[in-house]
């Protein structure tokens, strides 16, 4: 596909794409003809055009801008969306509603950069001739942001859905809760924010060091903010998915709650150190309980069809030395206290389907987990292939091509999370989710993938965006469309890189930071 105009250098790469003469100019005139159904997309469309044109975008019956919702358009898929634009009109037509959300995201592309965030009326605005179809290959097209260790006010990711929404990516994953905090509101357990939602300081050298900031770090969301945060990103066509960690990365919910833990007279404090910590839950009957009802609330302000449990780095030690669990495993048939791992794990996950909820869960090896678990393979791609070929859906997150907290490119300045390891465009840009050669296992099983931002050592919005862009802009090529040439995309990227500095993101290192190649 040759892409002769700037403006057309659009990221993800459209499936189809035509360029078409001529220019269709959004002025005090131009008026927006809206079928039934796609009221959403015009609403946002508005909400992106009226500051950068100063125009309403007034209704009309006989508009020349249309968008309409066809529902005989099954070709289109739940997400895709046809687009035409010419000098005397244009028609952004979608089987969904979603797929009219991400055609609206291609119609920002389409403007000129500065129209991104301008608030000063420019009186009208051009958008290039073009004909687009569009179909995502990827269902699941997502980013992590850990916000347990390092809490991001719900202002900011509002703005973190906005550049999702731009890339077409559809998953927002908050990790809410770990060692080093607990974020989510429950208002059964107001202990959990109170207690669990600060720590006295927090570690700026790398696992096992001894150096800290000496400052008090804490924060947690009302349940109005989140709520707020669901509308907000639903209406951008992304998806909020809660996560809420289990049995393992729960310090700061045993500092708020000892009697959760496997020595319910010890008390500990909010986890101030990166890296595996060895606490973990008890496996009594109120632990479960307890987190039945905290997942309740979850699943009462988070609309998401997945909830993600954590299970992942489980160290079983306590369990080990445990009467009390070594007995749990012996009643339970287990050979031994490890099994409790996957023990907590189905019965949570089983309290999920029960309520009509598909659980996520970390997969570091290949373990046989609950089948109605998706799983999340970080570790190693032969785990998320093993996962396919025992039935369950597996959601690709190769730490080695999508952990964005890894550095970008060679450098003091990086972030010291994996020393060593780099994880550049490139590389991300190479991720593969088709299967290996003789790899049997069904290719249907692998629903998308998604980026990782933890945040141990990120703690300004600059620093996540730095290392969030431009690496989520090739897992957005990759995730929606078929593979594309890596050329090409660079040449797009280059074009698209103006959007990116219109929307303030930056491409300079944070304040203090050397400079680092893309």
């Amino acid at each position: 596909m040759d892409l002769p105009r700037p403006e057309l250098s659009l990221i993800p790469r459209p499936r189809k794409l035509s360029p078409r003469p001529g220019r269709f100019r959004i002025d005090a005139t131009t008026r927006l003809r809206v079928t039934p159904g796609a009221e959403p997309a015009a609403r946002l469309l508005r909400d992106y055009l009226a500051p950068a044109t100063g125009r309403p975008l007034e209704h009309a019956d006989d508009g020349a801008f249309v968008l309409a919702l066809d529902t005989t358009l099954s070709g289109l898929g739940d997400e895709g969306y046809g687009l035409t634009v010419g000098p005397h009109g244009v028609l952004l037509r979608a089987a969904h509603p979603a797929g009219l959300l991400h055609g609206v995201q291609t119609l920002r592309q389409l403007l000129p950069a500065e129209a991104l965030s301008s608030t000063q009326g420019a009186g009208h605005l051009d958008l290039p001739g073009v004909e687009i179809t569009d179909v995502p290959v990827h269902p699941w097209r997502g980013a992590l942001l850990d916000v347990a260790r390092h809490f991001q006010p719900v202002s900011y990711l509002r703005r973190y859905v906005d550049l999702l929404a731009l890339h077409k990516l559809n998953v927002l994953h908050l990790h809410l809760t770990d060692d080093q905090g607990w974020r989510m509101p429950v208002a059964a357990h107001p202990r959990l924010t109170e207690v669990g939602g600060h720590r006295a300081e927090s570690m700026v050298g790398p696992a096992g060091s001894d150096r800290f900031d000496g400052r008090p770090h804490g924060g947690s969301y009302t349940r109005a903010e989140l709520a707020g945060l669901v509308r907000y990103a639903a209406e951008r066509g992304v998806t909020v998915l809660p996560e809420i960690a289990v049995p393992g990365h729960v310090r700061a919910a045993l500092a708020a709650h000892p009697e959760l833990g496997n020595d319910p007279g010890r008390r500990l404090d909010v986890w101030t150190r990166w890296g595996v910590c060895r606490n973990v839950l008890g496996v009594d009957d109120h632990v479960l309980d307890f987190f039945r009802t905290v997942l309740d609330e979850v699943m009462d302000l988070f609309p998401s069809p997945y909830v993600h449990i954590g299970g992942d780095e489980c160290p079983t030690d306590e369990w080990e030395a445990s009467p009390a669990a070594v007995a749990r495993a012996t009643r339970e048939g287990l050979s031994g206290p490890g099994d409790l791992h996957g023990w907590f794990l189905g019965r949570i996950a089983d309290h999920l389907v029960r309520a009509g909820r598909r659980p996520v869960v970390w997969a570091e090896t290949g373990t046989v987990l609950p089948l109605e678990c998706t799983v999340m393979s970080w570790r190693d791609p032969a785990h998320a292939w093993a996962a396919a070929r025992r039935g369950h859906d597996v959601v690709y997150a190769d730490h080695r091509a999508t952990y964005f907290d890894y550095a970008r490119a060679p450098g003091p300045g990086e972030p010291p999370a994996q020393p060593g390891l780099i994880v550049d465009l490139e590389t991300v840009h190479a991720l593969d989710l088709t299967p290996p050669p003789g790899e049997h296992a069904p290719a249907d099983r692998i629903l998308g993938a998604q980026g990782q931002l933890w945040t141990e050592f990120v703690t300004s919005p600059a620093h996540i965006e730095y290392l969030s862009f431009p690496r989520l802009c090739a897992l957005a090529e990759r995730v929606w469309g078929p593979a594309s040439d890596w050329h090409d995309f660079r040449s797009r990227l280059t074009g698209h890189q103006a959007r990116l500095v219109a929307l303030g993101v930056p491409h300079a290192v944070p304040p203090g930071l050397p400079a680092a190649a893309l």
